[in-house]
């Protein structure tokens, strides 16, 4: 996903980025790493070309610059689609640490599992997004794991 546009409200303090898949999310200049002083305001946003779209920067009146990374954005707005991407990696990081763990060996891993040698692979590959969780557990269960998903009140948090 890319940044399509971005803009600065001093008014309201918030960023307001539209992405290629046409999400409007708003991000708050205290969110920043170093918010602007007051009476510091946005002089000029642009989605970055140097950083592939994929962050904006933007400079103040007093000639401060920051860059900030869409993924700060999506987080901060909780975003479904970026919560499952993160769930996803990390279910991946665990299983192929416990792959090459295991006593069992790839073969036996997908002859378990009922799936090509190509399936299997692409679902320990940290960039796939395109997998399913269930696929995952499927594998962690494989591999002698108990896998348990914990729901808690985001208020207590």
């Amino acid at each position: 996903m890319k940044i399509r546009s971005v803009t600065a409200s001093n008014r309201r303090k918030a960023f307001e980025i539209t992405t290629s898949a046409r999400k409007r999310l708003t991000f708050p200049y205290a969110k920043l790493r170093k918010p602007p002083a007051p009476g510091d305001r946005i002089a000029r946003v642009y989605a970055d070309p140097e950083l592939a779209r994929e962050a904006f920067t933007y400079e103040t009146e007093s000639g401060r610059e920051e860059s900030v990374h869409l993924d700060e954005v999506l987080e901060y707005n909780e975003d479904p689609d970026h919560l499952r991407e993160l769930l996803l990696y990390k279910l991946t990081l665990e299983a192929t640490r416990r792959v090459e763990a295991s006593d069992l060996s790839k073969r036996e891993l997908i002859r378990r599992l009922g799936t090509s040698a190509t399936q299997f692979y692409r679902l320990l590959d940290p960039t796939n997004t395109r997998k399913s969780i269930g696929q995952l557990i499927k594998l962690l269960h494989t591999l002698d794991c108990e896998v348990e998903v914990v729901v808690r009140d985001g208020k207590a948090a």
